[in-house]
């Protein structure tokens, strides 16, 4: 199996100055065959079968993550909303978001934060994924940069508006 989404396990004790009790979901790990990654890379890509299995075969979170990509609010909130904020967080790094990048690093999700940086251009990530990834991560950071820059093309396009695809 696939650890490289694995987060460092870090022990949290809510604060006592807390003026209210707040429901934390605990975040879920992300343990994936290289299968699994490159079957989501597809799904991302636009692949319905892949899609479909990903969703009916334990895999919700990446089918989710693929409808998020393509900037669908409700899987955005399921995904935040059921464990995975920081496949959420990847997301919104990938858009540009620097205070996403930086909570992927606080919470040691490295691979995370490449991802998310290369996606969006950054080639010291390229870099880093190159020297430090494996094949099938690449290959989904190069599937979610192209799907990241059709949808930004699209958004700079009069005749495409608010139309992702």
């Amino acid at each position: 199996m696939w650890n490289i989404f694995k987060k460092k396990e870090k022990e949290s004790k809510p604060s006592s100055q807390e003026a209210t009790p707040v429901s934390k979901v605990a975040m879920k790990p992300m343990n994936y065959s290289s299968m699994v990654i490159l079957a989501w890379a597809k799904a991302i890509e636009g692949d319905a079968t892949l899609q479909k299995w990903l969703s009916e075969n334990g895999y919700r979170e990446l089918y989710l993550a693929a409808l998020a990509i393509y900037l669908q609010d409700d899987a955005r909130d399921w995904l935040v909303e059921n464990g995975y904020p920081h496949l959420m967080a990847m997301i919104n790094a990938a858009e540009g978001n620097k205070a996403a990048g930086q909570w992927l690093l606080q919470h040691n999700f490295e691979t995370l934060y490449h991802i998310a940086r290369a996606v969006d251009h950054e080639d010291e990530s390229w870099l880093w994924l190159q020297n430090n990834g494996t094949q099938d991560i690449f290959i989904l950071a190069k599937s979610i940069q192209i799907i990241k820059d059709k949808i930004e093309e699209n958004h700079n396009d009069p005749h495409w508006i608010h139309r992702d695809f």
